[in-house]
């Protein structure tokens, strides 16, 4: 087993027993944050590709198995309803699964399917299959002007997780999306937005949530007006921590979603009311060390924050 194996295969195990301690505790919130953000690194390394992983495609059908199981727990966790949940006992046995990815080569326990996400492409390989924005695509493609077709389950609801409780002193977050600037917004299809809280070293604070598909699209803007409800209290942000937000849109002619642009918001732009935050070209930086602004025009993204507090 090579050392970044090892490393991984401590770094998953770690978690998933972090997850379920804080199920078996009763702690279903921190429960949640820790199932959904080990599903997305697993989803994230069974997408990988063969030169960039330390697992083989049947080792990776496996993890992506496994990331399947959590987000079935964490959906029980937050459901009100008891029929056909994902049990913790259930989800208990596939921690030595985990652990011995790399021997494991039985039947997987449970009939269930690897989540069906569009591609995810590592940071960077995009610039070597795309070509400028601008005369890259034709149109919007099929439907009418205003309307997003969905390409793959679920696109249209996103993965937004409601407000956490109040607890007395601490500030929750919640920001709502209005809408983006873009010059070529008409051309965007199925664009939705990834949000993520991240801290200085990019590692996820809190579980990465997408948007639904946007509203409508309006001249150079693509509408979205949709609430995001940060999963962590203010305070208990990390210092330098900052807020990300991934405009995303399907390519047609690659078939996969691309990233488009990003923008942030740090600690100290947290505040009620509303405010505009300037786009920056891709890779996502999420360390903020090279920004490069997508444009000189005056094009933005428009947020309305509001802070809860007991």
């Amino acid at each position: 087993m090579s050392e970044a194996a090892r490393s991984l295969l401590q770094r998953w195990g770690a978690s998933f027993r972090k997850g379920t301690d804080f199920d078996s505790w009763g702690q279903l919130v921190e429960a949640i944050d820790e199932y959904q953000i080990l599903a997305r690194h697993l989803q994230k390394e069974a997408q990988s590709q063969h030169n960039n992983s330390e697992f083989t495609e049947d080792q990776k059908k496996t993890i992506a198995k496994i990331a399947t199981c959590l987000e079935l727990r964490s959906a029980a966790l937050q459901s009100t309803q008891s029929q056909d949940e994902f049990k913790l006992e259930d989800l208990k046995k596939l921690e030595p699964i985990l652990k011995n990815i790399l021997t494991y080569n039985k039947e997987f326990p449970f009939d269930v399917q690897p989540v069906p996400l569009r591609k995810i492409l590592a940071p960077g390989e995009e610039e070597h299959l795309e070509f400028e924005e601008d005369d890259e695509e034709g149109g919007a493609g099929a439907g009418s002007p205003d309307s997003f077709p969905a390409r793959v389950p679920g696109a249209n609801e996103g993965t937004l997780l409601p407000r956490l409780p109040s607890e007395p002193g601490m500030t929750l977050l919640t920001i709502n999306i209005e809408k983006i600037g873009l010059k070529d917004a008409g051309q965007c299809i199925d664009p939705y937005i990834t949000v993520s809280v991240k801290d200085l070293n990019g590692i996820d604070l809190t579980p990465v949530q997408d948007t639904p598909v946007a509203l409508r699209k309006e001249d150079t803007y693509v509408h979205f007006n949709v609430d995001i409800e940060i999963q962590k209290h203010i305070e208990k942000l990390t210092k330098g921590a900052a807020i990300f937000f991934e405009f995303k849109h399907y390519k047609p002619k690659k078939r996969f979603t691309s990233t488009k642009c990003f923008a942030f918001m740090e600690m100290d732009e947290i505040k009620p009311g509303a405010i505009v935050i300037e786009l920056y070209k891709k890779p996502t930086d999420f360390k903020r060390k090279k920004l490069q602004l997508l444009t000189k025009k005056p094009l933005y993204l428009h947020l309305h924050q509001t802070l809860h507090k007991e």
